[in-house]
């Protein structure tokens, strides 16, 4: 498992954790694409901000591998701000490559790309 160094392990002021300290004993957590509803709690949608976020300074527009970043965390982006690379993508693998997708970025967290 990559661990990304320099990525922050969690948001500041908060257990909203960001990153992964060692793999999991079955392997890595399966990402799935979750719904996020209108009524979601302010402090949750800070939390997907501030992922983006690091995200974005991280990584910018490359592809990057899951590696130790969160599941629980990139589920709720999987397949909108965050999208997988190439046909292949194994959603229980910890070298499987993501990447964000910018329009969808903007369109959802307008801000989060200038800063």
């Amino acid at each position: 498992m990559l661990k990304h160094r320099g990525f922050p392990s969690r948001m500041a002021g908060s257990d909203f954790h960001f990153t992964i300290r060692r793999p999991g004993k079955d392997g890595a957590t399966r990402l799935v694409a979750r719904e996020r509803f209108r009524d979601r709690r302010p402090a949750d949608r800070r939390a997907d901000e501030a992922f983006v976020a690091a995200l974005w300074q991280a990584f910018g527009e490359e592809p990057f591998e899951r590696g130790n970043l969160d599941a629980g965390r990139l589920s709720w982006l999987l397949d909108r701000e965050v999208v997988p690379v190439g046909e292949d993508f194994d959603p229980e693998d910890y070298a499987a490559l993501l990447r964000l997708d910018v329009g969808r970025i903007e369109e959802n967290f307008p801000g989060v790309l200038d800063g």
